[in-house]
């Protein structure tokens, strides 16, 4: 299914893209999409039946703004340099442990929503990644399986960040990572059972029209399974949370100088292989 939430910013409704393209609405099946919903197999298999039935409420999509697909987010765990030609590209050592860092639940926001420069950046960069939906507590997960077990779906996330503020300004890496809007999500959280291979999905990521990150999931250091286990380790994720896995090679960063970095007026479209397009409009803080 290809669950997503429309509406105005704090009054999003649920909604269920059907295989036609056609948008229909999910209010009176549930209330919103949350880890609640994700959690509940029966809540889920009730949508299933009423999408498979056609009894859902076709939905106008026209000017109807599409928000992130995920409501009441608990935690955005990230993995970064998760693969191997963005390692090479920034000059880094392959990880011997996935590397772990955090966005604030805040800083997600819809697809086509504004994402802003903030104040006395020079050096905003883009980065698509598959962001993982968890649908069930995952806690010291012993085995890919387990953790797999746990994932609810799938869904575009752009992990924006400002590099001066990540790296050279001391300390970790959260003050370039957790600027206002910087991780818009979706369109759509697609669930687990329609992504075949999470390993082998296409990846890409538009400036102002150009081409600047064309890589796949297939170059992930640290698979989707073996990322989830992992963090389940060191802390117990719950449904709603998200995962943020890594982006590939063609960050601004990695570009020889002067680099490309972002400024208001860009345009940054992207997308993931069956998980859906963003787009989005840079604009000053």
């Amino acid at each position: 299914m290809k669950l997503l939430r429309v509406g105005p910013a704090g009054s999003e409704r649920p909604a269920l893209l059907d295989a036609e393209g056609t948008l229909r609405d999910l209010s009176g099946l549930a209330t919103d999409i949350d880890g609640a919903l994700l959690s509940d197999a029966a809540a889920l298999d009730r949508i299933r039946a009423a999408a498979a039935s056609g009894e859902l409420p076709a939905l106008d999509a026209s000017g109807l703004r599409v928000g992130p697909p995920v409501a009441r987010i608990g935690k955005v765990v990230c993995i970064g340099l998760n693969y191997h030609d963005h390692a090479r590209e920034t000059g880094a050592e392959p990880p011997a442990e996935p590397v772990v860092f955090f966005k604030a639940a805040d800083t997600v926001v819809g697809p086509h929503d504004t994402v802003l420069v903030p104040r006395g950046s020079t050096k905003t960069d883009w980065e698509v990644e598959l962001a993982v939906v968890i649908g069930r507590t995952v806690r010291y997960a012993a085995s890919h399986e387990e953790a797999l077990a746990g994932v609810a779906g799938y869904a575009v996330a752009h992990d924006v960040s400002e590099r001066e503020f990540q790296i050279e300004r001391g300390g970790t890496w959260d003050k370039g990572k957790n600027c206002e809007t910087f991780n818009p999500l979706g369109p759509w959280l697609v669930t687990a059972d329609e992504v075949a291979d999470p390993q082998n999905l296409a990846l890409k990521l538009w400036v102002n029209g150009e081409l600047k990150q064309d890589g796949t999931t297939a170059e992930q250091i640290f698979p989707v399974a073996e990322v989830v286990r992992y963090v389940s380790q060191f802390m117990t994720l719950y449904p709603g949370d998200i995962i943020n896995t890594g982006t590939p090679a063609g960050v601004a960063m990695g570009h020889p100088e002067p680099k490309p970095y972002l400024r208001a007026g860009d345009v940054v479209e992207l997308e993931i292989e069956g998980l859906g397009r963003q787009r989005q409009e840079l604009k000053d803080a």
